[in-house]
């Protein structure tokens, strides 16, 4: 498998903007699962994770995106590092040209458009710059996510 190419350090519109997963994202991950205790059901996981599975995740996103398999990004607003959420791009299918992708907005920044935007952004790149031609939506959780 490729590589999935590096995106730009930040990827962003007016509303916000996405850059690589990082250690200082945790409590606000964290944060995030405990405020919304049915975040994990629908991003399709069995359980929330934990601060060291988090860690884990972070230390091992490079190599997985340089084997090709998959990139996770935060969702920041302008000019701020603290995550708002995150979109998970994953099981690339390099053949047909296709991944499958989540994301979540933490409760307390809902209901702004962020998931729409981080959608829009992540796909144009995804299709621009990696040479994608399907991308689907697995989850998508925000109050106004506009699902096709």
């Amino acid at each position: 498998m490729p590589p999935i190419p590096e995106p730009p350090s930040r990827l962003g519109d007016e509303l916000i903007e996405l850059r690589a997963i990082a250690e200082w994202d945790i409590p606000d991950v964290l944060i995030a699962y405990q405020d919304d205790r049915s975040l994990h059901s629908a991003l399709g996981q069995e359980r929330s994770p934990t601060g060291a599975q988090l860690g884990s995740q972070i230390e091992r996103s490079e190599a997985l995106r340089q084997a090709g398999e998959a990139i996770s990004l935060t969702l920041v607003e302008p000019g701020r590092n603290d995550c708002r959420g995150r979109v998970d791009v994953f099981a690339f299918d390099w053949e047909h040209k296709r991944a499958e992708l989540t994301v979540w907005v933490a409760p307390d920044f809902r209901g702004r458009g962020f998931a729409d935007h981080a959608l829009a952004l992540v796909i144009a790149w995804l299709k621009r710059d990696v040479g994608l031609e399907d991308v689907a939506v697995i989850a998508a959780v925000d109050d106004d996510v506009k699902q096709s």
